[in-house]
C-alpha cells in the first residue's frame, strides 16, 4: 500500500469503530422491530418461534378504531403543546433578553421544571388536579365556582395533560431561543436602531428571521419528543377517561404489556417512526429551501453592489 492510498483510507479507519457502534446500536434494533411487525409474536415465544403473517398486523391496525383514535390524540396533543410552547418559550426569551438585576436567578428558575423527572411531574399534577383536595378545585370553590372534573372528563383531561406538558417543556424552548437571541449579530440590531426601527419592528423583521434556523430545529426536536411522551400521561390519566388522553406511545405500551401482542406493538412503533421521519424530512426540506433562498438573496445583493 502506497502513501497516497494510506492517506485516503486513514479517515475511514478512524471512523470505522463509530460506524460499527452505530450499526449495532441503531440500525440493528430498528431492523429488529421492522421484522417483528410481520410476525404473530407474543411474550411466551422467542422471536424465531413466531409465525410470519406478512402485513396482517398493519391491516388490523388500519381497521382498529382504538388505534386510529390514539393516533389522532397524539397528533392533536403534539400540535397543541408544541405550538403553545413555541409561542411562550420565544416570548419569554424576547422578554428576558436584557440586562436586569437578578436576571440570572430568574432564568434559572424558568428551567427548573425541565429538570424534574417525568414520573414526579405526573404525580405532582395529578394531586393538584385532585377533585377534592387538589389546589385548583380548592381555589375555585373558595372563589365561589364549581369544581372542575379535571381528570374524569374527556375534554378537561386532555387540557390537563396539555397544561402539564407546557409547564414542563416550555423552558426547553426558552433556553434555545435565548441562546439564539444572544448569538445574533449586534451589527444588524444596531443598524435597525439607527434606522429608527421600533421594538416590535426589530423583533418581527430582524430578530425572528435571524432566529428562524434555530427555531425550526428546536420545534422539530420538541415535536419528536411530544410524539414519544409517556410517563406523565401514564401517571396522570393512564390514557383515560376512555381514550381521551391515550397517545400512541401509551397504546404501544398497553398492546405489548396488557394485550401481549408484540407484533402489533412493533407495527404501531413503525407507523410512529414513519410519522416522525416524515416530519423530519419536511423540516429538512424546508430548511434547505430557506438556505437556498438566503444564498440567492446574498448573490443578488452582491450583484447589485
Amino acid at each position: 500500500m502506497n502513501a497516497s492510498t494510506a492517506n485516503r483510507l486513514t479517515p475511514y479507519l478512524f471512523l470505522a469503530p463509530a460506524g460499527v457502534i452505530l450499526l449495532g446500536a441503531l440500525i440493528y434494533p430498528i431492523g429488529y422491530v421492522i421484522y417483528a411487525s410481520f410476525l404473530d409474536w407474543n411474550p411466551s415465544q422467542r422471536i424465531g418461534e413466531a409465525a410470519f403473517v406478512g402485513l396482517k398486523n398493519y391491516k388490523k391496525l388500519l381497521g382498529d378504531g382504538a388505534f386510529r383514535e390514539s393516533l389522532w390524540v397524539t397528533l392533536k396533543f403534539a400540535a397543541v403543546v408544541v405550538s403553545a410552547e413555541m409561542v411562550l418559550g420565544v416570548g419569554l426569551a424576547l422578554l428576558l433578553d436584557r440586562k436586569m438585576r437578578g436576571m440570572s436567578i430568574l432564568r434559572t428558575l424558568f428551567i427548573l421544571p425541565m429538570m424534574i423527572a417525568p414520573i414526579v411531574v405526573g404525580l405532582m399534577w395529578r394531586y393538584m388536579y385532585h377533585p377534592t383536595i387538589g389546589i385548583f378545585n380548592r381555589t375555585l370553590v373558595s372563589l365561589g365556582f364549581e369544581p372542575v372534573p379535571w381528570l374524569s372528563d374527556a375534554n378537561w383531561a386532555f387540557a390537563a395533560v396539555v397544561i402539564a406538558d407546557i409547564w414542563q417543556w416550555t423552558p426547553f424552548i426558552f433556553i434555545l431561543s435565548l441562546a439564539a437571541l444572544q448569538s445574533l449579530p449586534r451589527s444588524a440590531l444596531e443598524a435597525a436602531r439607527i434606522d429608527g426601527a421600533t421594538g416590535w419592528q426589530t423583533i418581527l423583521y430582524i430578530k425572528l428571521p435571524l432566529m428562524l434556523p434555530v427555531l425550526i430545529v428546536t420545534m422539530l426536536l420538541r415535536l419528536i419528543d411530544a410524539f414519544k411522551v409517556l410517563e406523565v400521561i401514564l401517571v396522570m390519566t393512564n390514557g383515560g377517561p376512555g381514550l381521551a388522553t391515550e397517545i400512541l406511545s401509551l397504546r404501544i405500551n398497553r398492546t405489548a404489556s396488557e394485550f401481549r401482542a408484540l407484533g402489533e406493538a412493533a407495527a404501531m412503533s413503525n407507523i410512529l417512526l414513519m410519522v416522525l421521519m416524515s416530519l423530519t424530512l419536511a423540516m429538512f426540506l424546508y430548511t434547505k429551501a430557506m438556505e437556498a433562498r438566503a444564498r440567492a438573496m446574498r448573490s443578488q445583493n452582491d450583484e447589485e453592489a
